[in-house]
């Protein structure tokens, strides 16, 4: 079984810092892809950043420049540091991982239980 545990979230004033970090665990082959989605009140779901192997990276035009993702694939985790926040980037931020669980099995994406980044003066 796989498990996505998020950790880092919080109340930051406006111009402030947080990062986030999720780790990866159970018996699993590979994980291709792993990244960061999140979600406002009354609003979809949408990509924040993304990387494959710890060497591609995609980020939402709305936060290039002031995220940045990275990956320890020996620790089978990702994290999220998030600079210059903006009230808008208020929202549940989720983490993401698309697993292969066995050698030519195909891959499943697995979700974390999210965390809530709040920011507000």
């Amino acid at each position: 079984q796989v498990q996505l545990v998020e950790s880092g979230g919080g109340l930051v004033q406006p111009g402030g810092s947080l990062r986030l970090s999720c780790a990866a665990s159970g018996t699993f082959f590979s994980i291709y892809q792993m990244g960061w989605y999140r979600q406002a009140p009354g609003k979809q779901r949408e990509l924040v950043a993304s990387i494959i192997s710890g060497v591609r990276t995609d980020y939402a035009d709305s936060v290039k420049g002031r995220f940045t993702i990275s990956r320890d694939n020996s620790k089978n985790t990702v994290d999220l540091q998030m600079n210059t926040l903006k009230p808008e980037d208020t929202a549940v931020y989720y983490c993401n991982a698309d697993i292969q669980m066995r050698v030519g099995g195909l891959r499943s994406r697995y979700w974390g239980q999210g965390t809530q980044v709040t920011v507000s003066s």
